[in-house]
C-alpha cells in the first residue's frame, strides 16, 4: 500500500524511481480506507535526506500511511530552506489538537549539549508529554532515543572516550518479541554518536526492556513494557554511504576522525561500503507499524 505525502515533496520523485508506491494527498482523499496517520518530528539538519530515508521504510509495508512532517518552532534550521518548511512542515501548535497512530522522533547532532541546554528542549518535552495520550506508539532514533530515556525514565547519557562510528554486530535478548520478529540471531546496524546509555541503567528500570545490544557499541534497541516507546540508539535508516559522508565531512574539517568500524572493505576508504543492515531496517519498521501501531490503535480515536 502507498504512503500519502504532499504532491510536490522533493523526495516523491526519488521514491517513485525506487518503485516505492507513493500516493499524493489529492488521490488519497478519494480512497475509502482508514489509513494510519504518522507524524515525524524531524530534528535532523539535512531534513530532505532524512525525509527520503524514513519514507522509503514507511512505504514498504502493506499498510496505507498518511505522513505529517513537524519541525520545532523554537529552533531555526540552517540547512533547509524556509520555503521547504512552510510548504511541507507543521509546527506543534498547528497539529497538537489531532491524534496520531504513530510518531517518529529523529536524532539531532547536539550530543555535546546537556538536554536542558538544547534551545528547543522545553518544546520537545511538551511534544513528548503530548505523545503520551495523543499517539499510540512512538519510535525514537539516536539522540531522540536518549532524549526519551532521559525525559520519560530519568536515564542519562554518558560521554564516550571517542566517537562510536561503524557497523556493529548485535544480538537479541528477546528473540520472540514481535518487534524483532524475523531478525537473525546476530544482525548488523550502524552507529554514529559520541555518547551512550548504560546497559545496567536500562536493565534496572522496571518499565523498560533492553531488546538488543552490541558488545562493541553498547545499547541499541530498547522498548517500554507498555509498548508505547521504542528507542533505537543507532541509525538503521542510514543509506550505505551516510557514514562515509560523515567521515569525509569530518576529515574535511580537519578533525582526526577514525575510520568507521566494519564499514569500508579492508578499511580502505577508497572502496565502496556495503549496506549490511537493509533487511533488518525494513523488518524493524514493518514490525513496528504492524504490531505496535496498526494492531494497537483504535479505528476511531474518539473511543480512547
Amino acid at each position: 500500500m502507498p504512503i500519502n505525502i504532499p504532491k510536490a515533496l522533493p523526495a516523491a520523485e526519488k521514491l517513485k524511481q525506487e518503485k516505492i508506491f507513493v500516493m499524493d494527498e489529492n488521490r488519497a482523499n478519494t480512497q475509502d480506507i482508514r489509513p494510519l496517520n504518522i507524524v515525524i518530528l524531524n530534528l535532523m539538519p539535512e531534513k530532505e535526506r532524512t525525509e527520503l530515508q524514513l519514507l522509503r521504510l514507511l512505504g514498504n509495508t502493506p499498510i496505507q500511511v498518511n505522513i505529517t512532517f513537524m519541525h520545532t518552532a523554537t529552533h531555526e534550521s540552517k540547512n533547509v530552506s524556509r520555503n521547504h518548511l512552510n510548504a511541507f512542515y507543521s509546527t506543534f501548535d498547528e497539529i497538537k489538537q489531532y491524534r496520531y497512530d504513530g510518531m517518529i522522533i529523529t536524532g539531532a547532532p547536539i550530543e555535546h549539549l546537556h538536554f536542558t541546554d538544547v534551545n528547543y528542549w522545553e518544546e520537545l518535552t511538551e511534544i513528548m508529554d503530548w505523545s503520551n495520550d495523543h499517539v499510540t506508539s512512538v519510535m525514537h532514533i539516536c539522540w531522540g532515543a536518549q532524549a526519551a530515556l532521559y525525559h520519560h525514565y530519568g536515564i542519562g547519557k554518558h560521554e564516550l572516550p571517542e566517537k562510536c562510528t561503524g557497523v556493529f554486530p548485535h544480538h537479541l535478548n528477546y528473540p520472540k518479541l514481535k518487534l524483532v520478529r524475523g531478525f537473525n540471531d546476530i544482525f548488523y546496524a550502524p552507529h554514529s554518536r559520541y555518547t551512550t546509555v548504560l546497559e545496567e541503567d536500562i536493565k534496572q528500570h522496571p518499565d523498560l526492556l533492553l531488546v538488543s545490544q552490541s558488545e562493541e557499541a553498547g545499547t541499541f534497541l530498547m522498548m517500554s513494557k507498555d509498548r508505547k516507546h521504542i528507542m533505537v540508539t543507532g541509525h538503521l535508516e542510514y543509506d550505505a554511504t551516510t557514514l562515509k559522508e560523515e567521515y569525509d565531512r569530518d576529515i574535511g574539517k580537519g578533525i582526526d576522525a577514525k575510520i568507521p568500524v566494519n564499514y569500508f572493505p579492508n578499511d580502505d576508504v577508497t572502496k565502496k561500503p556495503l549496506n549490511l543492515w537493509r533487511s533488518h531496517t525494513h523488518l524493524l519498521f514493518s514490525n513496528w507499524l504492524n504490531y505496535y501501531v496498526y494492531q494497537q490503535t483504535p479505528f476511531n480515536w474518539t473511543q480512547v
